[in-house]
């Protein structure tokens, strides 16, 4: 039986295997922030401390099950799922297996996201990635 396109493309939708890497996450895996909290108003540089349950992390190029490692998305949208994240002052790679960072900021109000990357920075299937939160920066 030939399926339409629409058909098609909902089955991957509904699967994230378009919107993913190939690397699992465990169901219930959890990414979240310890601080700051969403609504804070801080000083620069801001200590981010990653919170991580149903996973553990390893540096990048360490190619183990159920692991990753943290990066933090600073006032930009997630990236493409199914793509390495990029590296830049928007998509920040803590590839050393580090679960806190400071971060310079410029006074004023800043999104901060993080989202949990495999040992080739590939988003896990399913992504494992923290609510959106807002701070300012005084």
């Amino acid at each position: 039986m030939i399926r339409p396109i629409a058909t098609v493309a909902a089955a991957l939708l509904l699967s994230g295997a378009a919107f993913a890497g190939e690397t699992p996450a465990p169901k219930g895996a959890k990414l979240y922030f310890i601080t700051p909290a969403d609504g804070d108003t801080v000083t620069s540089p801001v200590t981010v401390r990653f919170g991580l349950s149903g996973m553990g992390v390893a540096p990048a190029g360490t190619e183990k099950e159920k692991t990753g490692h943290h990066h933090i998305i600073v006032d930009a949208p997630l990236p493409p799922l199914d793509e390495p994240i990029p590296a830049d002052d928007n998509y920040r790679h803590f590839g050393g297996g580090q679960t806190e960072a400071k971060l310079e900021l410029s006074p004023g109000q800043h999104t901060l996201q993080l989202i949990l990357g495999d040992w080739t920075h590939i988003p896990h299937n399913p992504p494992v990635v923290s609510e959106k939160i807002t701070i300012t920066v005084k």
